[in-house]
């Protein structure tokens, strides 16, 4: 993982950086002034990338300004998070790295401004909305490529960046209860030391390697040297797929060992191009940055109809499989602003 820089985006131009940014405790923008809002990811990737694309279209469209921050780690976030609220900004989207231990930080911001969560949500926090995928569905999803790439069943690992998310959590319970056949349990936590076995598939562990693509491959070489008998890697993150593939092609078992992930990096649709992949499961980056936007401009605005009672914007995950490749890798390059 890169160390972040916190890239500033105001309407269609770059800021010089939160110096201006100015509201109430209110969350309303000062008189006569556009909306102030801040867009803060989880760390810096690709991903990240395309969602501040759409952010940047937001940001047109809605007539307000906005700041990008892509932090390093969960310190980085919640100091970038304190000195917003420092300087002032009408609302924020975040995408909590650790939900449970960050929720007073949540709160006094919730108190100061309009927070919503976008990819990642913080459900026991004062947030007026979430914005993204049922995580739990989208590991079902992926436990249902598994189990096209793997008919016959065998032992599985999991590979997560780490579990204090709750995207994260929900993702690899979807999984789990995918591959053992259970009914939902998306409100558990399974132990990640414990082996879980089922009719046809076993989940010898889960590893996290805190987004670390190297500690990532390592975890999966480890798998494979104590489990001869593997038979899939089911990684939870961008990385993961690309990772994962290089790990089980240095080990020449791209022809016993399957491997399923999340997300959409070029090297990850080249495998589902090239057949060494038969799917992986994507969220919408583009639209959590733009839908973001419009749910804060509105709420700054004054206006709650944009919140479902619920408080669950859904943005349904894909499977992405090589019939349906060319025309989302086509788009997803119109979007990201490059030569289809």
């Amino acid at each position: 993982m890169l160390k972040s820089i916190g890239r500033f985006i105001v309407g269609v131009c770059v800021a010089a950086g939160l110096a201006a940014l100015g509201c109430d405790n209110s969350g309303a923008p000062a008189a006569g002034g556009k909306p102030k809002l801040a867009y803060i990811t989880n760390g810096v990737a690709p991903f990240w990338t395309i969602a501040e694309k759409g952010v940047i279209d937001g940001a047109k469209e809605y007539n307000v300004e906005v700041s990008v921050v892509m932090p390093s780690d969960v310190n980085d976030q919640m100091h970038r998070v304190e000195d917003l609220l420092i300087r002032g900004v009408d609302g924020i989207a975040i995408s909590p790295i650790d939900a449970e231990n960050q929720v007073p930080l949540l709160n006094k911001a919730a108190a100061k401004t309009k927070l919503i969560t976008q990819d990642s949500d913080a459900p026991k926090s004062d947030r007026i909305v979430y914005i993204g995928i049922d995580n739990y569905v989208a590991g079902r999803m992926a436990g249902q490529l598994v189990k096209e790439a793997i008919p016959g069943g065998g032992k599985v690992a999991i590979l997560v960046g780490r579990l204090e998310g709750d995207n994260a959590r929900k993702r690899r319970q979807g999984v789990l209860d995918e591959l053992l056949d259970r009914q939902d349990s998306s409100a558990g936590n399974d132990p990640l030391s414990q082996e879980l076995k089922g009719a046809k598939y076993t989940i010898v562990a889960t590893l996290t390697d805190q987004i670390d693509a190297a500690k990532a491959k390592s975890n999966a070489e480890d798998m494979m040297s104590a489990h001869p008998d593997l038979v899939g890697l089911i990684g939870l993150n961008a990385y993961h797929t690309p990772a994962l593939l290089e790990a089980v092609k240095q080990a020449g078992k791209m022809s016993s060992i399957q491997v399923v992930g999340f997300d959409e990096q070029d090297a990850t649709l080249r495998a589902i191009q090239d057949g060494e992949v038969v799917g992986t499961v994507v969220q919408n980056p583009y639209m959590y940055g733009k839908e973001s936007v419009r749910v804060l401009s509105a709420l700054v605005r004054g206006d709650n109809s944009v919140v479902p009672q619920d408080k669950f914007i859904s943005l349904p995950a894909r499977q992405i499989r090589k019939s349906n490749l060319g025309e989302f890798w086509a788009d997803l390059k119109q979007k990201a602003g490059q030569q289809p």
